[in-house]
């Protein structure tokens, strides 16, 4: 027996947070005939979201939460940056109230099949190049989630033949249910959101969720050089798929002899994609068009299609991205690179680095920059809140300056990797201390290393 179609018609459900994900979930649940209410601790929101939301009758709850509004609703929708151990929320759960996040209630009406991606680093450039592999093989492709377009938004234009390519972060997952990708894939498993979820070990629980309910016919990604990543196949019923940067022995996607190549059960060979259309730098961002081309091909797009999916693509905005030079030292700004690991294999991409750290720490262990700091580095230059913790971990290894602002950061990175280094943003935390997010961090970033050229020039 066919389980009943989800709805809300007539239901009262409040959204929880007014960012991107919640004005889509709450936009979409006014269109599915909810009486939706949206709250969010913000006093105001933009004049846009405001506009839409009252256009579709959603009502306003600002500048605080209603514990009455959480406890008397039908359903409560959370954002994925509203943490569930929120007061009111814990309050609904007591109460009995079903609480889910946007993610889990945007799957539940699309029509097309799909396609989750998560990992602690890479997963947004790995998301990108499926959607555009699969696009540039004929595919109708919708790409999103945790990048650019919430699921929710993609609803109105779900069809049977639509694959939803989607970014899927441990906030998301950890709020879903009935969650069923086709096909899932955990690139990497590394310590990070520690001051949300509490341990490794409920961080990788959450991530986790992105199998839980796969069955046989369904196929999940694993990383083979990611011990964290193998282990998702022992809480999976999915073919699992394996992909990694060397041959070995039940590895299904590798690299060999110039080229990305797959390998059949039958020991055969065949070539997905040459080396030379890779054209994003750093050998861990090689590992996430081996990803790519490994989601892509069990998708069915054509070995042609992925080569044309790379053609053009010089990576993710924040992510590896040249900022700019000036007097001989080079600029790359990775602001999205928030957390110990990802910062890590940044720094190991380049040589005489002077890197630029601090934030919010998430938790991990900033010492582990150590190594490759000794390997590549010039110097740090600590930023944000957690610059006595940048400095204890790394002053044994390499120079540490510290800055207040992120004019004098770059000013003083760029003085020591003089005259030949690079100055690399590669924070290892959260940006909410001094920035909007690590956008707004990276957007700043390029505008300062502008300000420094044109003073450079100037003195000439």
């Amino acid at each position: 027996m066919m389980p009943a179609p989800f709805s809300v018609a007539g239901q009262r459900v409040l959204v929880v947070g007014a960012a991107r994900s919640g004005v889509a979930a709450a936009l979409l649940l006014a269109r599915r005939g909810a009486l939706v209410t949206l709250t969010d601790a913000r006093a105001s929101l933009a004049v846009a979201d405001a506009d839409a939301l009252q256009a579709a009758s959603v009502t306003l709850d600002l500048g605080a939460h209603s514990e009455t509004l959480f406890t008397s609703a039908d359903l409560v929708v959370t954002s994925p940056g509203v943490p569930p151990t929120l007061p009111p929320l814990v309050a609904a759960r007591a109460a009995g109230v079903p609480i889910i996040g946007e993610l889990e209630l945007a799957a539940r009406w699309v029509r097309g099949r799909v396609i989750a991606i998560t990992g602690t680093k890479g997963k947004s450039t790995t998301t990108a190049l499926v959607g555009r592999m699969l696009e540039a093989s004929g595919f109708h492709v919708l790409t999103g989630g945790n990048i650019g377009v919430p699921l929710s938004a993609q609803v109105e234009d779900s069809t049977p033949d639509t694959l939803h390519v989607v970014e899927t972060s441990s906030f998301q997952l950890e709020a879903t249910d009935t969650f069923h990708p086709w096909i899932a894939a955990v690139l990497n498993v590394s310590a990070d959101h520690l001051d949300r979820h509490g341990t490794f070990e409920a961080y990788w629980h959450a991530k986790a969720r992105i199998t839980a309910r796969q069955d046989g016919g369904d196929w999940l990604v694993l990383n083979a050089d990611s011990d964290t990543s193998l282990q998702m196949a022992n809480v999976s019923r999915a073919q699992v798929v394996r992909y990694g940067q060397q041959a070995a022995e039940g590895t299904s996607v590798f690299v060999r002899d110039g080229a990305i190549r797959h390998r059949t059960q039958d020991g055969t060979e065949s070539v997905l994609v040459p080396l030379h259309a890779v054209q994003i730098p750093g050998a861990h961002q090689r590992g996430n068009v081996v990803a790519a081309c490994t989601i892509a091909h069990l998708a069915g797009a054509s070995p042609a299609g992925m080569q044309r999916g790379l053609e053009g693509f010089h990576g993710l905005p924040h992510v590896m991205e040249p900022a700019g030079a000036v007097q001989g030292v080079r600029f790359i700004n990775d602001s999205k690179a928030t957390n110990v690991d990802a910062a890590a294999r940044s720094i190991e991409s380049f040589d005489a680095v002077v890197a630029i750290v601090g934030g919010v720490f998430k938790g991990g262990d900033l010492r582990d920059l150590a190594v490759p700091l000794a390997r590549h580095g010039r110097g740090v230059v600590a930023i944000g809140q957690a610059r006595p913790q940048v400095r204890a971990a790394l002053a044994d290894t390499v120079p540490v300056d510290e800055a207040d602002t992120l004019a004098d950061a770059v000013m003083l990175a760029w003085r020591r990797a003089r005259p030949d280094g690079i100055v690399l943003l590669a924070p290892a935390c959260a940006s909410f201390d001094m920035f909007r997010d690590y956008a707004d961090r990276g957007e700043q970033f390029r505008e300062e290393v502008a300000r420094l050229a044109s003073a450079a020039a100037g003195t000439e």
